[in-house]
């Protein structure tokens, strides 16, 4: 059995999408830590548009020089914001959930993060290939049943095949097949080469293919939003519960909500295949928000290099 996952760089254009949607979430959190924020970010070919809803006591946002912060060269900037319908609000203002939704949290022992090893190859390798060349890029590794590496693809922009493969093979030495810029050498990236939007990476976000989610994405939301919170603290479970049980090897843990109500419809872990009910937790939005403190400004470093397994308040 071969299992494939995938990382992009901060300066992949849907990365830079959601970087900026982050950054715009935790510039109102800064200010109202009770903002109600869902924004989304499209890039494309030099023009960005950020749009969505933001319901907050915060004044002074400027959404503008944020953008410029994260993609400095884009000239066409348009921003438009308008208040959270108020038949969506009167459902969250009572506590309830944001939306309706099936949120998944996961937990291995393959990793010391807890994480799929095939998905912290891939990381790891593009934060190392990142750190030498800062711009747009990919990287994806393929490991065996036994965990051995199989192949290893590379594309950064900026970054002369011969110089990139001798990086890649020292970082991830012998595997059986490596590509590396497999389309050739490429100098044109991020926004001038092609289109990004926020939330078009979830499975970058979360764990990998081999994991399934329940379709939400997570930047740019405030955690009323339970596709957000409730993931976190999905995988907070996860690894409370393979914490719990010494010698278990995995935890899948599945969260359900309806819009405007408080309480999980769902809450299940599976533990090396064995399903029992989650007790013990909060699983309220205000009791996730106050648990993992979430109405803090942390966001736009959790767009970056995924959600999970960087040491956050959801490990």
């Amino acid at each position: 059995m071969l299992k494939t996952a995938e990382c992009v760089s901060p300066g992949h254009p849907d990365k830079m999408c959601d970087r900026i949607s982050d950054a715009v979430l935790d510039a109102y959190l800064q200010q109202d830590p009770k903002s109600r924020v869902a924004v989304e970010t499209v890039g494309s070919h030099g023009k960005i548009l950020v749009t969505g809803e933001v319901t907050t006591r915060a004044r002074d946002v400027d959404v503008l020089k944020i953008v410029k912060e994260i993609a400095p060269y884009v000239e066409d900037v348009i921003v438009h914001i308008v208040e959270q319908s108020p038949e969506i609000a009167q459902g969250v203002d009572t506590g309830g959930a944001g939306d309706q939704g099936i949120m998944t949290g996961y937990a291995t022992r393959e990793t010391d993060t807890f994480m799929p090893k095939e998905y912290e190859l891939a990381r790891g390798l593009c934060q190392a290939v990142y750190d030498k060349y800062p711009y747009d890029g990919k990287t994806q590794v393929t490991v065996n049943a036994d965990g051995e590496v199989q192949s290893v693809v590379c594309s950064f922009q900026n970054a002369p095949k011969a110089e990139l493969s001798a990086l890649v093979e020292a970082i991830i030495p012998n595997a059986k097949e490596y590509h590396i810029n497999p389309a050739g050498d490429w100098t044109q990236g991020g926004f001038d080469a092609d289109a990004g939007l926020t939330g078009r990476k979830i499975i970058v976000d979360n764990y990998g293919p081999e994991i399934a989610v329940g379709g939400g994405a997570f930047s740019g939301k405030d955690p009323s939003k339970v596709d957000r919170s409730a993931a976190y603290m999905a995988r907070r479970v996860a690894v409370d519960y393979l914490e719990k049980y010494p010698e278990a090897q995995a935890v899948l843990v599945k969260l359900a909500y309806a819009i405007g109500h408080p309480e999980a419809l769902m809450a299940v872990a599976i533990v090396d295949g064995v399903p029992e009910d989650v007790e013990g937790y909060d699983l309220t939005p205000n009791g996730i928000k106050s648990f993992l403190q979430l109405d803090a400004p942390i966001y736009r470093k959790t767009a970056e290099w995924g959600h999970f397994g960087r040491g956050f308040s959801w490990k």
